[in-house]
This record gives structure tokens, sequence and C-alpha cells, in this order.
């Protein structure tokens, strides 16, 4: 999955170079370049027919009336389908103001359709793509230094956790995101030949990661199982996200 809209951009190359390592290792790859497809992002009423609420859109009704008579849109049935084919999805995009190009977020609004990829049974361990995997890798303009847990620009982990979420929750094993780092920044102001060293090692890093992708780490998230039915994470369970937080109870002597 490729969402930049320019063709001969770093991020296409980025595309193009784990493409490569894939199908050097044995992989069947297919590629959708979103803008190239001219993918519409917006979710909107005009996209479903017989709807079941003309004169309201409501979102989660009309996806999961469409799902059910079989009248889901042509451009989204043919994403699910390209995702139901793939054992391993990549998302390679920049990250824009923090976050991915807002045509990846509209592909999710659309493609994750309520009803087929996830109803509120059908999540995490039990989601549709539970048994798959699916990950990032993205760029972003400045050093490491600036994305740490005390960087000026954030924690990468932070910025790049409500989209794995996402993944995780229609059923992925979520793999340790690729980042590359510097990349506008290096390509304006550093000299040629340094920009030039820096780019072929991201380039060869993430190629040699893909070519060990079943060594790759996962992310791990809460499950169905571990939830309770006041929607909290249960008591004994592990807490795997920096944005769930447990209230600590005194011990009143």
């Amino acid at each position: 999955m490729l969402a930049h809209p320019e063709p001969q951009s770093y991020n296409a190359h980025l595309a193009s170079t784990a493409r490569k390592a894939l199908e050097d290792t044995g992989w069947s790859v297919s590629v959708s370049d979103l803008y190239h497809m001219d993918f519409d992002p917006c979710e909107r009423a005009s996209h479903y027919r017989d709807q079941i609420a003309p004169n309201r859109f409501d979102v989660q009704s009309e996806q999961r009336h469409a799902c059910q008579n079989r009248t889901v849109p042509t451009d989204v049935a043919a994403e699910i389908e390209r995702l139901d084919r793939a054992d391993l999805v990549i998302l390679q995009y920049p990250m824009w103001w923090h976050l991915p190009p807002a045509l990846l977020k509209g592909w999710l609004d659309r493609v994750f359709i309520y009803g087929d990829v996830y109803t509120s049974k059908q999540r995490f361990e039990n989601g549709r793509y539970r048994g798959t995997r699916a990950m990032r890798s993205v760029t972003v303009g400045t050093s490491p230094a600036t994305y740490h847990f005390n960087g000026g620009s954030g924690d990468i982990d932070l910025l790049l956790w409500s989209i794995n979420f996402s993944l995780a929750y229609v059923g992925y094993d979520v793999l340790q995101h690729h980042v590359a780092y510097g990349v506008e920044a290096g390509l304006r102001y550093s000299d040629s030949a340094t920009v030039e060293a820096r780019i072929r090692q991201i380039e060869h890093d993430w190629a040699r990661d893909l070519r060990q992708i079943d060594r790759r780490a996962h992310i791990p998230f809460n499950k169905m199982a571990e939830l309770g039915t006041d929607g909290h994470i249960v008591p004994d369970a592990p807490v795997h996200s920096p944005f769930i937080r447990r209230r600590q109870k005194l011990a009143l002597e």
C-alpha cells in the first residue's frame, strides 16, 4: 500500500525496494498505489445504493447494510479482496503533520468496513485478518533524536500507535514499524555524498529487514478476552498500550 502523490518520491522508491526484496525471497507482491488509483477517501452516501435511510447518512448502518446485501462499493470490495489474499500488508507513506496523508486515513475509513471487516464480536483475536501480519514503513523529516521519548517531535511509537491499534483491531499481528528518519531535511540541507550514503543505508536496512521478516518483532495489544464487561482491561491482564493507564489504589492503614 503506497500513499504518496509523487510517483518518483522516496516513498515510492521504498515501496519498490520492498517489492524487490520480498520477490527475491519468493513472495508474490501487489501494490495499491492510492493516488494513482484516484481512490476516493471520503465516505459518503453516494457510495451506497439501496440505502436503508436515504434522508440521513448513518455510516455504520449503511456499511453493514451494504455488507449484508452484497452491495459494498466496488472500489472498497476490490481492496478487501486484496487484503484477503495477503499474508503481509505494508503501509508505506510519509508523516505529514505527525499523521498519515488524508488519503490513507480515508482508505481506512472506507475499507475497514463495518459488517465485513469488523463487528463488535469480530475484532482483535477474532478479527477477519487474524493470523496475518501488517506493518508500517514511514518517512519523517528529521533525525531519530527528535522522535525519541523526550524528542521535540514526540515519541514515534506514540505517534504511530493509533493506526497500529486499528490494524490490531481488525485482527492483524502488527509488526514493529520501519521509520526512515531525516529524509526531507537531509535531501534539502546535506551535501550530496552524505545524502546518497544515508539514503542507500536506509534502503539496505529496509531490504535486509524484509528478507528476514519472520524475525521481526510483534507489537503486543490486548485481546478481547482481556476486556471486562465494563470496558476496562481486566485487573490481572497486562496493559500493552501507553494510552491505557491504570489508577493505582492507595492502601489505607
